[in-house]
């Protein structure tokens, strides 16, 4: 496996210490997306937890590039919501379906905690 795309799970383990990041199959990269949750989890975090997640986005922002929500990406995330309608699962959590379209997009696999990630269809998601 060359490259990975990391779900936000992935990322904050790793930064937890409840998961090597430097163990994880491939070269990683993460999502825009990641970005956004991680500034959201600063925003609602207690004062004890702020200073853990402020360490959390400095390390996303100096380790890696990540890839952006683009015209690659747009379309596969139409394409996903609208399977999981067709499905009857109704619509998938936003931030979830933006990520496993950045990883379709991009023809990557997805490194996740998450099993709710199985559910979309067209991605290899990996479970770590």
């Amino acid at each position: 496996m060359s490259k990975v795309l990391l779900d936000t799970s992935v990322f904050i383990a790793g930064v937890d210490g409840e998961l090597d990041l430097g163990s994880l199959p491939g070269e990683a990269t993460i999502s825009a997306v990641t970005l956004c949750e991680l500034h959201h989890g600063i925003l609602v975090a207690s004062a004890a937890e702020q200073p853990a997640r402020l360490l959390g986005l400095d390390i996303a922002r100096s380790t890696f590039d990540p890839l952006p929500v683009d015209d690659r990406v747009a379309p596969k995330y139409g394409e996903l919501v609208a399977a999981a309608r067709r499905a009857g699962r109704g619509r998938p959590p936003v931030a979830d379906a933006l990520i496993t379209a950045t990883a379709m997009a991009y023809g990557l696999p997805l490194l996740t905690l998450d099993k709710g990630f199985e559910s979309f269809e067209g991605v290899d998601v990996v479970l770590v």
